[in-house]
């Protein structure tokens, strides 16, 4: 059981104490108070950042941040489950209270930000690393590799092919300060530290290798379209063992949610929505994710996920 479901545990005690000695004209008004505390504390909302919660400025709005917060304090659990790793999204997320661990890089780690620390992450073992690294190689193309290692995040690269490529680059080192660092070959820089590959190119370019990489045992990949563009495509590629889906089902088993509902837009979304009890698209969704949810909210520019939870929660 996690620190801060011990504490809610404590204080729901006392609550009740507080109920029977102090307080015994107030039974059922209390008692009510009692239960939704509880109800609240087991019930967990959970978004994708870029096309579901941002707006297409890559921004939280006004109106979603004060949305979130108000409940938030008011007992909401609320947290956030992206490709993303804790270079950019922590950023993004700050001007939110969220109060439960995030799933970050499509589930290969969980941070929490309380204690800025990466309570899980699913490594790649160096031998399948570097097959991977070889396959990238083999047709042609330059990812990002990110590692973990003492609790901090770094990320390698051999060149900046694309325009698209070198835009991703230059926006996450001066916005976000992302520790990026140049290498010769990642034959020599791969070791057991590593937990995720990803590149950004048309999709043509991209299919081939993910047939590849679709027999190689040990990691799993998502492959899906770039929201920011036209024509271009995410590959992102690490272990097996990691998905939104996985990370959903860590926070479900170790902070004892008992009801989890996801907001999604894109195909990377749906791992996520299998791990869920209520599966919530918003308006701009791909139809692949509009068809696997049980509601339809309003647009990422329009706040459809603050516009749901206010009339939820």
């Amino acid at each position: 059981m996690s620190f801060w479901l011990k504490v809610t545990n404590f204080i729901v005690k006392i609550s009740e104490i507080i109920q029977i000695v102090i307080f015994p004209l107030q039974t059922d008004k209390i008692y009510g108070i009692i239960i939704n505390m509880k109800i609240k504390k087991t019930n967990l909302f959970i978004t994708d950042l870029d096309g579901t919660l941002l707006r297409n400025d890559l921004t939280v709005s006004p109106y979603t941040a004060e949305t979130i917060n108000r409940l938030i304090a008011e007992g909401m659990q609320f947290t956030v489950a992206t490709a993303r790793s804790t270079g950019s999204a922590v950023k993004i997320i700050e001007q939110l209270a969220i109060n439960v661990p995030c799933v970050l890089m499509n589930g290969v780690c969980i941070y929490d930000l309380l204690s800025k620390r990466y309570i899980n992450v699913e490594y790649i073992n160096r031998q399948t690393a570097l097959k991977v690294a070889h396959a990238f190689k083999s047709h042609g193309l330059e990812p990002f590799m990110y590692k973990i290692k003492d609790n901090c995040l770094s990320c390698e690269y051999t060149g900046l092919q694309t325009e698209s490529i070198r835009k991703f680059f230059d926006e996450r080192k001066k916005k976000y300060d992302k520790p990026f660092k140049m290498v010769a070959n990642f034959e020599e820089s791969c070791d057991n530290y590593v937990i995720y590959f990803t590149v950004l190119h048309k999709y043509e370019k991209l299919l081939p290798l993910s047939e590849e990489l679709s027999r190689m045992d040990g990691i799993r990949f998502e492959f899906y379209k770039d929201i920011y563009s036209e024509n271009e495509w995410y590959l992102e590629v690490f272990s097996s063992r990691a998905s939104k889906y996985n990370g959903i089902r860590y926070l479900r088993e170790n902070f004892g949610f008992t009801h989890i509902t996801a907001f999604g837009d894109n195909l990377n979304d749906l791992p996520m929505f299998e791990a869920s009890d209520v599966k919530i698209a918003v308006a701009n969704a791909r139809e692949e994710v509009k068809a696997k949810a049980d509601f339809i909210t309003d647009n990422n520019n329009n706040d459809g996920v603050a516009r749901y939870m206010e009339g939820m929660v």
